[in-house]
C-alpha cells in the first residue's frame, strides 16, 4: 500500500456503506472500486437482502464493482459467533488482498458503513491493519438519527428491503425511510428498543437514488411477510 494508492469500498447497496462511500467521495478519496460480499444465508458481517442489485446501483454511481461469492461461511464451530465472524471475513480479505496486488499502487484505504457494532467494526480494522490500509468509517459512533436526517437531506432515497424486529410490521416493507419513517423508528425505538438506523438487523435497506448516483433504480417488487418478519422479493429493476 501507498498515498498514492485507490480506495475500495465496501458496498451492500444499503444506506450505510452508500454513505461511507459519498462521504469518500466528498472528500476527493479516489474510490476506484466497489466490493459486495454475496452471502447465501444469515451472516454475522454482511448485509444479506438482495445483493443482486449492488451491479445497478455500480452502473448508477460508476465505479467498477468486484463481486465475492463465498462458497461457505460456516465456522468450524457454529455456535461460536466469533469464530464464525472471522470465517466469514476470510473470503472478503482475500479479494481484497488480490486487489491490493492489481490495483496501481495497492489499496490506500478501505470504506466501511460500520455504526455501532464493535463485533464488525473490530474484524475489518484488523484485517485494514493485516492489509496496511487505512479504514474510513465516517458513520462511526455517531448519533442515528442525525446520521438518517442527514442522508435524507443529501438527497438520498432509501427504501426498506427487509424487517426483522418488534414493532416493525409488514407496512414498513417497501416504505420510503423519509423523515416521518425516522420519528416513527425514534418511537419504536423508545418502545421496543429498535435502532433507529437499523444496526442490530431490525431491518435492512436499499439506495434507489442519491447524489452519487447518474440515475434513479426503479424497483418493482413482491411483500413476502412470514408472522414477525419479512422480505420484499425483488422483481423488476432498471436505471431510469
Amino acid at each position: 500500500m501507498t498515498a498514492d494508492g485507490s480506495w475500495v469500498s465496501l458496498f451492500s447497496g444499503g444506506k450505510d456503506s452508500s454513505w461511507a462511500l459519498y462521504q469518500a467521495l466528498e472528500r476527493d478519496l479516489d474510490v476506484s472500486r466497489l466490493v459486495t460480499v454475496h452471502p447465501e444465508n444469515d451472516s454475522y458481517m454482511y448485509h444479506v437482502p438482495a445483493t443482486h442489485l449492488t451491479g445497478l446501483a455500480a452502473e448508477s454511481i460508476g465505479i467498477e464493482l468486484v463481486d465475492v461469492h463465498p462458497a461457505d461461511f460456516e465456522a468450524e464451530t457454529a455456535t461460536d459467533s466469533g469464530a464464525q465472524g472471522d470465517a466469514e471475513l476470510e473470503p472478503l480479505e482475500a479479494a481484497l488482498e488480490e486487489l491490493d496486488a492489481a490495483l496501481p499502487g495497492g489499496i490506500a484505504g478501505v470504506t466501511a458503513g460500520a455504526v455501532e457494532s464493535e463485533y464488525q467494526t473490530s474484524r475489518i480494522e484488523a484485517m485494514c491493519d493485516r492489509l496496511d490500509c487505512e479504514l474510513f468509517a465516517p458513520l462511526w459512533q455517531e448519533d442515528p438519527r442525525e446520521l438518517g436526517d442527514a442522508m435524507l437531506d443529501a438527497g438520498f432515497e432509501i427504501v426498506i428491503l427487509q424487517v426483522a424486529a418488534d414493532g416493525l410490521d409488514e407496512s414498513w416493507l417497501g416504505r420510503t425511510l423519509d423523515h416521518d419513517a425516522l420519528d416513527d423508528l425514534e418511537a419504536l425505538h423508545d418502545e421496543y428498543g429498535v435502532h433507529i438506523l437499523g444496526e442490530g438487523g431490525e431491518f435492512e435497506t436499499f439506495v434507489v437514488d442519491g447524489p452519487h448516483m447518474n440515475h434513479r433504480i426503479d424497483l418493482e417488487y413482491d411483500t413476502v411477510w412470514e408472522g414477525t418478519r419479512g422480505h420484499v422479493e425483488i422483481t423488476n429493476t432498471e436505471l431510469e
